[in-house]
């Protein structure tokens, strides 16, 4: 048989971003443009964000040494970085854990929509808002931006990485990224169908950092072992340590990438 999954796969929301709140107000006020003046690669956690990352961080802390996340992979968003670093100093790392940054794991581009509310899109751009519902959010792609399809293809390769590096008895990862990239990581592990995606996106956002995690099984066919879902969107360690749970998309556009 041939191995090639780690132990234990988490894969983790980022916590509440400034860019949550930013577009939180723009809604309520029904303005056309979400008022933040970073790049959304530059959106940091809230006070909030930072709590539910530490929170995240001691839930892991709790396992034994041997039980915890021993490589991270984050997005290179700062939202991510921070979670993941907040997760570290709350001691949830295995001692010596390998941390690397990857530019695959980033958010789903938006083009000509950033930073547009959903009433702004219709306003200034009714064409596509209008292939945007033709189309389906799947396979419709903004000037400028990426469909869900292009989003799963640059996380085939980074599939394609952990299976290559991190496939080893012991292995534990833990990627640290966006909402999206973990319903089209689901989507590809459980070789969904775009309607089975789409149902689960319809059931609610992913919670900052919400936890879904794969354990390494195995085949019923007797095949080889592989990546079996053993939670999702869980948020118990928010729950645990008394820190609201959030689960608004980011800011760059009103409707989910």
């Amino acid at each position: 048989m041939t191995r090639r999954w780690p132990d234990e796969l988490w894969i983790v929301r980022h916590g509440q971003s400034a860019g949550n709140v930013a577009r939180d107000a723009a809604d309520a006020a029904g303005l056309h443009v979400i008022d933040i003046a970073e790049r959304d690669m530059d959106v940091p956690l809230s006070e909030l964000g930072a709590r539910q990352s530490a929170a995240l961080g001691r839930w892991f802390a709790a396992m034994p040494e041997d039980a915890r996340p021993n490589v991270v992979v984050a997005s290179p968003y700062v939202r991510a970085r921070q979670t993941a670093a907040l997760v570290r100093e709350a001691g949830g790392l295995a001692p010596g854990a390998a941390e690397k940054v990857d530019e695959r794991l980033r958010e789903k581009e938006f083009g000509i929509l950033d930073r547009l509310t959903r009433a702004g899109i219709e306003r200034q751009f009714p064409d596509q808002a209008e292939a945007r519902t033709r189309v389906g959010k799947f396979y419709h792609r903004p000037p400028g931006g990426e469909s869900w399809v292009d989003v799963i293809l640059r996380l085939r390769s980074v599939l394609d990485t952990i299976s290559l590096h991190h496939a080893a008895p012991g292995s534990r990862v833990l990627i640290v990224a966006h909402q999206v990239i973990v319903l089209c990581l689901r989507y590809l592990l459980e070789e969904m169908s775009e309607e089975r995606i789409l149902a689960i996106d319809r059931e609610g956002d992913v919670a900052n950092c919400g936890v879904t995690r794969y354990v390494l099984a195995p085949s019923p066919d007797g095949g080889d072992p592989a990546l079996r879902l053993e939670a999702y969107n869980f948020v118990a360690p928010l729950e645990e340590a008394g820190t609201p749970v959030t689960a608004r998309p980011d800011a760059p556009a009103a409707p989910k990438g």
